[in-house]
């Protein structure tokens, strides 16, 4: 690990956390439920010499938790099943992997929402009521709609946090964003499309026990969304190969890109979270501008969804390339395009990260990352 003091509040990130868990079965493995809500905590920085970081050991208490995550105790008949999920990533794979089976698929989280802060409206109680299986990523980070469904939902509802589903706690990382005192970890998997692949296997496995008669549907659907998470996953390999070492540098708005840095080898500079969406203290800014300039870093990534101030100032003091459009958990387009989709909003975010960074990203825009199935979710806006 590399030394830590007081001016870049250092921190390592956790490493081993990309490879896919296998989920498959007629029972769902025991996971962890634990969550992770967003702790947004000012201007920080994670130094670049080393991609491995912080990871916690799994406590007893875990153990009691984890048997009950993504376990069905019995089929639905005689209807669709009725699907809840949270953000708009996560209910995109869901949609794909269902396609045009009948399942009723609903999104709580609007696009472009602070999902760390989103606090559900009263009127989701009555679909989280009315759900067979409730989707979540997990690892704390969607507490409030977490504890409103289980206010809500029947006896029989499936909870399924994906997240902890497939990464075990000693594979948690903790970082400058999500300390390890504050006991929530990073929670941001999707972006590693290793780990969106273990999300669809377990997608795959509930849905298939909640609805055995469109199982074959809902595995043909899997292993089509599965081919395309692997073609993203080669190509970003080959992208990140076009980037000379020392520019794999990230330095982002929102910390979503922890185990995608993890996998790919690439380093997570800083992320500017303040926990209320004010600005950085000034001695932050200037503690992060500094480093900036020392690590020589092109560009700083900022989020169309929630433009900062302070990236674009870093910009203009360090002369790195300010990109201002990451769309975070926005999927491109409107619901019903063919691009509104996880995978499109992947192939757009690694583009742009690949092309600022001077690397080539002809092996990713030159993907059709276009839905292949149906999609009949409903996606709040």
């Amino acid at each position: 690990s590399c030394p830590h003091t007081a001016s870049n509040l250092l921190s390592t990130l956790g490493r081993g956390c990309g490879a896919r868990q296998d989920v498959s079965g007629t029972r769902m493995r025991p996971a962890t439920l634990r969550h992770c809500f967003g702790v947004c905590i000012g201007a920080v920085l994670i130094s670049s010499c080393s991609t491995g970081g912080q990871t916690v050991d799994s406590a007893d208490s875990e153990a009691g938790a984890r048997s009950t995550n993504c376990v069905v105790s019995s089929a639905i008949e005689g209807r669709p099943i009725r699907i809840v999920s949270t953000v708009a990533p996560i209910t995109s794979l869901i949609a794909q992997v269902v396609g045009g089976s009948g399942a009723e698929v609903t999104g709580l989280v609007p696009e472009g929402t602070n999902s760390h802060t989103f606090e559900p409206p009263p009127s989701a109680a009555q679909v989280l009521e009315a759900a067979d299986v409730v989707f979540m990523n997990g690892l704390v980070l969607e507490e409030p709609t977490r504890d409103l469904a289980e206010s809500n939902v029947g006896d029989d509802t499936v909870l399924c946090e994906l997240g902890t589903s497939i990464l075990p706690p000693e594979k948690w990382i903790f970082d400058f964003s999500f300390p390890r005192d504050g006991g929530k970890p990073n929670p941001h998997l999707w972006t590693n499309p290793p780990m969106a692949a273990s999300y669809v296997d377990v997608i795959r496995d509930v849905v298939s026990q909640l609805d055995p008669g469109n199982a074959d549907d809902y595995a043909a659907n899997a292993d089509e969304l599965l081919t395309i998470i692997g073609e993203l996953d080669s190509a970003m390999k080959t992208a990140t190969a076009s980037i000379p070492v020392g520019n794999r540098l990230l330095l982002t708005y929102h910390d979503a890109y922890a185990y995608f840095a993890d996998h790919y080898g690439w380093s997570v500079v800083g992320a500017i979270q303040p926990g209320s969406f004010d600005e950085p203290s000034p001695q932050d800014i200037a503690d992060l501008i500094a480093q900036v300039r020392e690590k020589q870093v092109l560009a700083v990534f900022g989020s169309e969804v929630f433009p900062s101030a302070v990236l674009e100032q870093i910009g203009v003091e360090t002369g790195a390339r300010y990109i201002d459009v990451l769309r975070d958990d926005d999927l491109p387009g409107v619901p019903g395009d063919p691009d509104h989709s996880w995978q499109a909003l992947m192939r757009f975010n690694f583009v742009t990260m690949v092309e600022a960074l001077n690397g080539d990203a002809t092996s990713l825009a030159s993907l059709d990352m276009s839905l292949r199935t149906t999609d009949r979710a409903t996606y709040p806006q």
